[in-house]
C-alpha cells in the first residue's frame, strides 16, 4: 500500500490493514530518527520506508488522521469473498 498507493484485497484484510497504516503515517509525520526506526521495523523494504518519510508523511502534515479509504468492489468470482480497494487519500 505504501509503495503503490492502493491495493485490492478482501474486505476483512483491508479493515485489518487500515489502523496499521494509519499509525505508520502518523509516525512518519514526525520525521524523527526514532519514528523512522519504528517504521523500518514493520516495513521490510527500505525503499518503502524512505517513501513513507519523504513523500507520504509530509503530504499529510496538516491532516489529523483519516489517511486511507476503503472502497467495496464487489464479490470475488472464485469463492464469493467480499473484495475492497484500500487506498491513500490524495491530499
Amino acid at each position: 500500500l505504501i509503495e503503490s498507493g492502493a491495493i485490492e484485497t478482501t474486505e476483512a484484510k483491508a479493515k485489518e490493514l487500515r489502523p496499521f497504516v494509519e499509525k505508520l503515517i502518523t509516525k512518519a509525520k514526525t520525521g524523527t530518527l526514532h519514528a523512522r526506526r519504528l517504521a523500518i521495523r514493520h516495513v521490510q523494504k527500505r525503499a518503502a520506508a524512505d517513501k513513507l518519510f519523504q513523500e507520504i508523511g509530509p503530504r499529510y502534515a496538516t491532516r489529523n488522521g483519516g489517511y486511507t479509504r476503503i472502497l467495496k468492489t464487489g464479490h470475488r468470482h472464485g469463492d464469493g469473498a467480499e473484495m475492497a480497494r484500500i487506498e491513500l487519500i490524495a491530499e
